[in-house]
């Protein structure tokens, strides 16, 4: 027994030393910061602003006294004449290449300088920090070489991949985040639980045990989640959900005990998991079964969240576009006690965005982002930052110095439609696309209830597109969802509208097929009407809910909701609905054959004509109805 003992206690040695050794490298790193330390600095107040072009007008106007760039932060401190001594500087966002900027100072004999960063003076410290403890780390590295071997690598196997930071630099504050602010509202209140837990417990109010963010791709749900960890300056953990499964069995859930064990020790802390719908989705349904090591993942991470041992202190955040697929155990209060739905913008939160977004690109000062706002309904954040982004490409393409407004119109029709191809040579085939776009043109103007027209062109675009009709879209009525059966009838007839030009123009045998793409519009709009809205003689009866695709999650066949003779009874109205609407078109497209024909001609010459003018064209011929007025008075 006591041979056993000794040879126990000679195994544990180096284990020992080893721990020796960490804790007299962790108290030689710790000394230089205790003789040298300085305090933390106090948070910096509020500072004014500038954008890149305004600072240029002040260096022309010869309003600047000094700049100072910091190139590693990407902003100028300016100082303006006149500036009152002590007064802080004002801040402007630079671009990643200043040129222009360094040889306007020098123009105007303007002083400036590279100032100092902050990064630079720690990277200067950290580097005296090392000269203590350079040959400790080498002797420790010793160590731990030779303790290594085969078996300690395959018990790394399970240890989790979440990336750590002790203070998460994310760059990404709740300022940069716009367009969502009932989202950020209920976030921010976390960041408070974590800050100020006193406030809430006072009360008798228990910390959130998980948030989770769910909306559809691009509306800024990791975003929000990079300004919780730069606002909150605890501990932070971020994985992704398919890095906890692994082809072999047990690891996932390992990995997850490994987190929870880590986020723990650290905690009050947060844990970041991006997608969770990978590792989340419900179990024992689909075909042929659930997956084994899927749900003892999912099984480690319920109990984990919400078990017989508690996890005070670490708030989990989870972020997910598919929240139909989750498992209901996992959505209950107690494990994911908030769902923050982080939607499309409105148009209040997307000028929000563009101005986040417009901060550090020369903006032309004739653009209106209320005007861009207004004309990107449907747009997400990230939709919004690429059209900025298409626009500062096209801007430097074409040679100039700012983005203006016919680069931001050119940038959403690349993003809505396509690129623009060669136009097409005067010919038959280029009549025939004018009639067919005139067509829809034409009766958005006309009816009272369509859509206003912001442009017609026959200029082709990638994707075989040889030209569109582009309206100004209701965004009330889209951002709502709540469509008007009378919307609903006209935008049936508008589509139908480019056939019906064609066929009273050329006759039925010369028709295309041009218009299978509108037909598949009509048949959508139409049964939607029947089946879901109410809106024809069935009755006011929901006949069927929205698709869903079908994934490993659900079952595998839809279930028919109604009779094979309901069935015959909606394709019958389907078929009415929208051949009533096409006689409509050909009614409209007959009574005003001169218009069509002199507007065919001026876009055949000018290949687009805006809607303004096409409206006044369309008034000295026939009365505008009263929505399209009150566009041409707007």
């Amino acid at each position: 027994m006591k041979n056993f003992e000794k040879k126990t206690s000679r195994k544990q040695q180096p284990a020992k030393r080893a721990a020796l050794t960490g804790a007299l490298a962790a108290s030689l790193i710790m000394l230089p910061g205790i003789l040298g330390g300085t305090p933390a600095l106090a948070q910096k107040a509020e500072q004014e602003s500038l954008s890149y072009g305004e600072l240029i007008k002040k260096i022309d106007n010869k309003e600047v006294k000094r700049v100072e760039l910091d190139e590693t932060d990407q902003l100028a401190r300016v100082y303006l004449n006149g500036q009152k001594q002590g007064e802080q500087p004002i801040q402007v966002r630079l671009l990643e290449q200043n040129s222009e900027l360094i040889n306007r100072l020098r123009e105007k004999n303007v002083d400036f300088g590279e100032a100092p960063s902050a990064n630079s003076k720690a990277a200067v410290g950290l580097l005296l920090n090392l000269m203590w403890i350079l040959p400790l780390v080498a002797l420790m590295l010793l160590f731990l070489r030779r303790s290594s071997n085969a078996s300690s690598q395959a018990m790394n196997f399970g240890k989790t991949r979440a990336r750590f930071q002790m203070e998460a630099k994310t760059g990404i504050k709740f300022d940069d985040v716009a367009g969502i602010e009932e989202a950020k509202e209920e976030l921010q209140e976390v960041v408070t639980f974590l800050k100020q837990p006193e406030k809430f417990t006072a009360v008798g109010a228990r910390i959130p045990k998980g948030v989770l963010l769910v909306g559809p791709p691009g509306t800024g749900k990791t975003l929000l989640a990079k300004a919780i960890a730069g606002e909150a300056g605890v501990p932070f953990f971020s994985i992704s959900g398919s890095e906890f499964v692994e082809m072999f069995v047990g690891v996932g859930a390992s990995r997850v005990r490994d987190l929870f064990k880590k986020a723990k020790e650290n905690a009050p802390c947060l844990i970041f998991i991006d997608e969770i719908d990978a590792v989340g989705r419900q179990r024992g349904a689909g075909i042929g079964g659930g997956n084994d090591e899927r749900e003892q993942t999912l099984n480690q991470l319920l109990t984990e969240m919400d078990g017989f041992e508690g996890n005070t202190g670490i708030i989990i955040i989870a972020a997910t576009n598919r929240p139909d697929v989750l498992d209901t155990a996992l959505l209950r209060p107690g494990r994911f006690d908030r769902q923050v739905i982080v939607d499309a913008p409105d148009r209040k939160g997307r000028l929000e965005i563009l101005k986040v977004h417009a901060r550090n690109k020369k903006v032309d000062p004739s653009v209106s982002l209320e005007l861009i706002a207004r004309r990107t309904p449907g747009f997400t954040g990230a939709d919004l930052a690429n059209l900025l982004n298409e626009a500062a490409i096209l801007t430097a393409r074409r040679r100039k110095d700012g983005i203006t407004q016919l680069e931001i119109d050119d940038a959403i029709d690349r993003l809505t439609i396509g690129l623009t191809l060669n136009p097409l040579l005067d010919s038959k085939k280029k009549r025939l696309i004018a009639y067919h776009e005139i067509g829809h043109a034409l009766l958005s103007t006309l009816l009272e209830n369509a859509d206003p027209l912001n442009k017609v062109t026959i200029i082709p675009r990638s994707g075989g597109v040889g030209g569109f009709s582009q309206q100004i879209l209701n965004e009330e009525m889209i951002d709502s969802g709540l469509y008007t059966k009378a919307w609903l009838h006209d935008n049936i007839i508008m589509t139908l509208g480019g056939k019906a030009a064609e066929i009273e123009v050329f006759g039925e045998a010369e028709v295309t097929g041009g218009a299978s793409n509108d037909l598949k519009v009509v048949t959508n709009l139409a049964r939607k009407m029947v089946t879901m809205y109410g809106m024809s003689e069935l009755g006011l009866v929901a006949l069927e809910n929205q698709s869903s695709d079908v994934f490993l999650g659900r079952d595998w066949m839809n279930r028919s909701e109604y009779s094979e003779e309901m069935a015959t009874k909606i394709d019958r109205q389907v078929r009415e609905m929208a051949v009533v609407c096409y006689r409509k078109a050909r009614q409209i497209i007959r009574e005003n054959r001169a218009l069509l024909d002199r507007l065919v001609d001026l876009l055949v010459e000018q290949e687009t004509i805006e809607g303004e003018q096409f409206r006044k064209i369309v008034s000295e011929y026939t009365q505008l109805p009263k929505k399209q007025q009150l566009v041409v008075s707007g």
